[in-house]
């Protein structure tokens, strides 16, 4: 489980290990895959943040193109709480927030999430107040994607650290429904963190099979299908 529980937030360091790894393929963007780093500030990594209950953050969103220019993705076991009070930060580094603190506003589950926590469902969006997208862009949400066609980038926020991390592989298939990447360090705090092929298009999200992985090694995503295409048009409608 990857979504920190709030009474379970800890402070013990993440030690990030670098891993044996081939190189990527040069259409695949820069190698090598399989190593977890603490991500670079750039564009791309100042759309995923940290979403905090209180002073602590125990999951990781993005920011996804809408029409409203206010919508993230994150897992939906980081949203089915029913706190109030959420901010999302992205670019979180160190205590600051470059890009500033959105409050979120309106939560979307679908319905295999809510009826009965189905982890095919595990997918879900959140508005926030204010024009987000304007202030650090988008990455476009897509689904239908074959698994594995091409290498992502997972970035996000462990609960024990206050810096995100990131790593590039490429996704396996897990079964028909779930999706799986091997990265090492992926602990706690990190559901809901986006996967990001090499056109900026979200094609997985950090979340599914136990809840986004029982294990720091490896994590899983929903394969984004007719569910989650389904609830985006009903949200950005």
């Amino acid at each position: 489980m990857k979504c920190t529980p709030r009474l379970a937030l800890h402070a013990a360091a993440v030690l990030l290990t670098v891993t044996s790894a081939s190189e990527a393929a040069a259409d695949d963007g820069a190698g090598p895959f399989g190593v977890t780093t603490v991500a670079a500030a750039t564009s791309q990594s100042a759309r995923v943040g940290a979403l905090f209950a209180g002073k602590k953050h125990f999951c990781t969103a993005s920011v996804v193109r809408s029409p409203h220019r206010d919508l993230l993705v994150t897992a939906a076991h980081c949203l089915d709480n029913g706190d109030d009070g959420l901010v999302f930060v992205p670019g979180y580094r160190d205590g600051a927030a470059p890009y500033g603190k959105w409050k979120v506003l309106e939560r979307y589950l679908p319905e295999g999430w809510s009826k009965g926590q189905d982890e095919d469902s595990d997918v879900a969006f959140a508005t926030v107040e204010g024009d987000i997208q304007d202030a650090v862009g988008g990455n476009r949400f897509v689904t239908g994607t074959a698994t594995g066609s091409t290498a992502v980038t997972v970035t996000g926020y462990p609960a024990s650290r206050e810096l995100p991390i990131s790593c590039t592989n490429k996704p396996t298939s897990h079964s028909r429904t779930q999706q799986r990447i091997d990265c090492p360090k992926f602990t706690g705090g990190t559901s809901g963190s986006p996967w990001v092929n090499g056109n900026g298009q979200v094609v997985g999200v950090l979340g599914g099979h136990e809840n986004g992985g029982a294990t720091p090694d490896v994590s899983y995503s929903v394969a984004l299908g007719a569910e989650a295409a389904a609830l985006y048009r009903d949200v950005v409608r």
